[in-house]
């Protein structure tokens, strides 16, 4: 056996220059330093709210990280990685949907005893949350304007915006082996938001029929759609619980504008043939 001083890894008590060690991989000196409540003396409340909603980013992150992943899969021609990544992303919506569980345990007085110090912060104002949007082909390029310009979350939401979306991805990958997805689809915009269309529903149909492969990475994607439309309404209710109608802390109009985005779906067309199957 190698000696562990020459392998430049550590055993307990023998720890070298060279190791790496659990604190320091996860950077968590740095990480726990980014929790400061803005209430003076701090209200108790104030450290959960801030750790759901970094911990939320981190899950933004990770999403959009595997959707990424999802397209280049598609791309590719990788049928079983992007369904296995989708089947991932679908656990991870399943942990975003438990973590409103979690700030439901603060009470609406709770929350009023430290809101004011959010200023004019809102979740409204999650890039990462816009990038996953437009990622999935919810695209909405007047949200460019709520971010300062030339800012890392405009910059990104930019570049999110001119990219082709999942759905694009999934219509080229279909198209590649060899099914007729008509020319307008493959050729849109992809700065325009996904809609649905009716030649594509056709062939979809078809294909949930003919190719059982296919069938399950349609499930999949409807199972990831419906886990975002879940979270969605999710947070709706916990907004709804924690302030009631009061408007939003970044002057939007807090529940109601949340309701509008409810059971919007990103996958259009393949809603559209449910009752067909």
């Amino acid at each position: 056996m190698s000696n562990p001083h020459e392998s430049g890894y550590a055993t307990p008590g023998n720890a070298t220059q060279k190791s790496v060690t659990y604190a320091g991989y996860l950077r968590v000196d740095d990480l726990l330093k980014l929790q400061v409540p803005r209430s003076s003396p701090a209200e108790h409340d104030e450290m959960l709210f801030i750790v759901i909603h970094q911990v939320y980013e981190l899950w933004f992150k990770c999403l959009l990280h595997e959707l990424d992943k999802v397209c280049d899969d598609l791309r590719r021609g990788n049928l079983h990685g992007a369904m296995t990544t989708f089947k991932r992303g679908r656990t991870i919506m399943k942990t975003l949907v438990g973590q409103l569980d979690i700030l439901e345990t603060m009470t609406p007085m709770e929350f009023s005893s430290f809101r004011d110090r959010l200023e004019s912060a809102s979740g409204f104002q999650s890039a990462q949350f816009r990038e996953l949007e437009f990622l999935l082909g919810y695209k909405r390029p007047e949200y460019l304007n709520y971010f300062e310009a030339g800012s890392s979350g405009a910059v990104a939401l930019a570049r999110r915006l001119r990219s082709p979306s999942v759905w694009d991805a999934f219509l080229d990958f279909l198209a590649k082996r060899g099914h007729p997805i008509p020319c307008a689809a493959l050729e849109r915009n992809p700065e325009a938001a996904t809609e649905p269309d009716e030649q594509v529903q056709e062939i979809l149909f078809k294909l949930y029929k003919a190719e059982t492969e296919l069938s399950l990475l349609f499930e999949l994607m409807v199972d990831f759609d419906e886990g975002l439309q879940e979270w969605r309404y999710r947070h709706v209710k916990m907004v709804e619980r924690t302030i009631g109608f009061k408007p939003g802390t970044g002057g939007s109009s807090g529940a109601e504008f949340l309701r509008r985005t409810l059971f919007r779906s990103v996958f259009p067309d393949l809603w559209a043939i449910r009752h067909r199957l």
